[in-house]
C-alpha cells in the first residue's frame, strides 16, 4: 500500500461514500482513504452532503498511511488554496465594553449582621464571667 501512496502525494479519487464524520475516496481499485470532515475544505463544514457527492472526482493530498489498519488519511483542503481573510473595516462596529458600575456601601447595615459585628460580640461574651461554665 504504501509502495502506491505516499504521505504528501498529491492523487486524484472518487468520492465512493460520505458519512457524518468524512467522505470515502477510492484511489484506485483496491485503496480507499477517508477525508475527514475538517479536511473538506476550508472553514467550518457542518454537513459534508453540502460540499461533496458520491461520485464526484476530487483531488487529495495524502496525510497518513497506517499498513497495519490499513487506513490511509486523506485531505481536499491541503490541495487547494486558503481564502484570503477580509481585511477589517475601520467602519466595522466597536466591540462593546462592560458598563462601569460603581458601587457604594450603605452606611448603616441592613439585614445581617457582618462578621466583624459578630466577632466582637462573640469577644465580649467569652470574657463576660457570668456567661463562663464553671
Amino acid at each position: 500500500m504504501s509502495e502506491k501512496f505516499e504521505v504528501g502525494s498529491v492523487v486524484k479519487g472518487k468520492v465512493t461514500g460520505i458519512q457524518a464524520y468524512g467522505a470515502f475516496v477510492a484511489l484506485d481499485e483496491n485503496t480507499q482513504g477517508l477525508v475527514h470532515i475538517s479536511e473538506v475544505t476550508h472553514g467550518f463544514v457542518k454537513d459534508v452532503n453540502e460540499h461533496l457527492k458520491v461520485g464526484d472526482e476530487v483531488n487529495v493530498k495524502v496525510l497518513s498511511v497506517d499498513e497495519s489498519k490499513g487506513k490511509i488519511g486523506l485531505s481536499i483542503r491541503a490541495t487547494e488554496e486558503a481564502p484570503e481573510k477580509p481585511v477589517a473595516q475601520k467602519s466595522a462596529k466597536p466591540k462593546k465594553r462592560p458598563a462601569q458600575v460603581q458601587y457604594e456601601a450603605p452606611e448603616t447595615p441592613q439585614g445581617f449582621n457582618t462578621l466583624k459585628d459578630k466577632l466582637e460580640e462573640w469577644i465580649e461574651q467569652s470574657n463576660r464571667e457570668d456567661l463562663i461554665k464553671k
